[in-house]
């Protein structure tokens, strides 16, 4: 229901800001002849909406070239290569096994196999079968369990239950087979929040995690989950668990903006008011994560999450400047919050980068004022 409610905001946002917008800068003369909007997203040199990518926040080239060469071939031996020379503790490893684990999803969901036909993903499970002790196979397998659990079933389901209580049984072997590695670890984390664990058995998890990468900016994303109010917390309890993350975050993690993504998991729902957007709490949220962004490292595979979320607030806190530079870094990608809780992730990009460089040029910019 709620992305039924987050889709509705999205369309209603497109249909009542953009004609204010649009007023206004009529009203400026800023309008060109001719034009009626004067706002076209490819003069800034933006993606075209149809070429947007969906798989991913932003650019992971390995990961890209190794993901189209296993669809192409079939063939789980690069995917298994580049796991296996992927950090262990780093934001990346987690990303690629997400990745992975989606394609096989997906891949599956559009060709569920018969009686002549083999079943999408079949790579991952011969990938199983052959190098069983492969810890990154058995990591990817684990997060695919999870994945099918919520694509396929509903959260209290025996359905949901079963996949869930495999994909726990999947974490607890990959574990095994790395025990350095968070990453089974972080799986498991969606499975807890979906078989609700008691606090203390998730706190032990937790522990898991801290003991391994105590900074890890997708572990604290998923335990964020679990802490909210829409499953098993409440809206202080998810505040506090990211203020406090926040608080201890060293010089340049982007932990600073964990906030920001409290915020939004408890958006009221259909809330197009510009005042919530712009007010105190809103506010000091956003300004962290601004921060964050701005000490982080060019290089962090977690930048893009912050920046695609950002972007959300900044457009519809009417700062326009701050949305088109966001925007500047992150256009061309779109797997990523919030984006991806609609099932045009694309569409759903593309209503709030019109709305930004809308905003942008009402206010007087242009693409030759645009930095960067």
């Amino acid at each position: 229901m709620s992305i039924l409610w987050l889709l509705m905001a999205l369309v209603l946002l497109s249909f009542v800001l953009l004609p204010i917008i649009r007023r206004r800068r009529g009203a400026m003369g800023l309008v060109s002849p001719g034009h009626p909007d004067a706002a076209d997203p490819a003069d800034y040199g933006f993606v075209r909406e149809e070429e947007l990518d969906v798989r991913m926040p932003g650019s992971d080239q390995d990961l890209l070239n190794v993901l189209e060469l296993v669809q192409r071939t079939q063939d789980y031996r690069a995917a298994a290569q580049l796991l296996a020379g992927t950090e262990a503790e780093g934001e990346a490893r987690w990303q690629r096994v997400q990745a992975f684990a989606g394609a096989a999803a997906l891949e599956l969901a559009q060709r569920p196999g018969g009686v002549h036909e083999t079943p999408g993903g079949q790579w991952l499970r011969v990938w199983r079968a052959e190098q069983p002790k492969d810890a990154g196979g058995a990591a990817v397998h684990a997060e695919f369990l999870v994945q099918q659990a919520w694509r396929t079933s509903t959260p209290g389901t025996d359905d949901f239950r079963i996949i869930m209580e495999e994909a726990r049984q999947a974490c607890a072997q990959a574990a095994l087979l790395a025990p350095g590695d968070p990453v089974p670890y972080i799986v498991e984390l969606s499975v807890a929040r979906g078989l609700a664990y008691p606090q203390p058995e998730f706190e032990k998890l937790w522990l898991n995690i801290a003991d391994r990468t105590p900074n890890h900016m997708g572990a604290h994303l998923a335990a964020l989950h679990y802490w909210c109010e829409k499953w098993h917390g409440s809206r202080e309890l998810a505040y506090a668990f990211a203020e406090a993350a926040a608080a201890r975050a060293p010089e340049g993690s982007l932990l600073a903006a964990l906030p920001l993504f409290a915020v939004f998991e408890h958006i009221p729902e259909v809330n197009l008011v510009v005042s919530f957007y712009q007010s105190e709490v809103v506010t000091k949220a956003m300004h962290g994560a601004l921060h964050a962004v701005h000490t982080a490292r060019p290089d962090d595979p977690m930048l893009a999450h912050v920046r695609h979320l950002l972007l959300f607030f900044l457009v519809r806190a009417e700062r326009w400047a701050e949305a088109m530079d966001q925007l500047v870094h992150v256009d061309g990608h779109v797997g990523a919050l919030p984006w991806t809780l609609s099932d045009d992730p694309a569409a759903a990009f593309a209503v709030h980068r019109a709305l930004a460089v809308a905003g942008y040029e009402a206010n007087g910019g242009s693409p030759a004022t645009l930095p960067g």
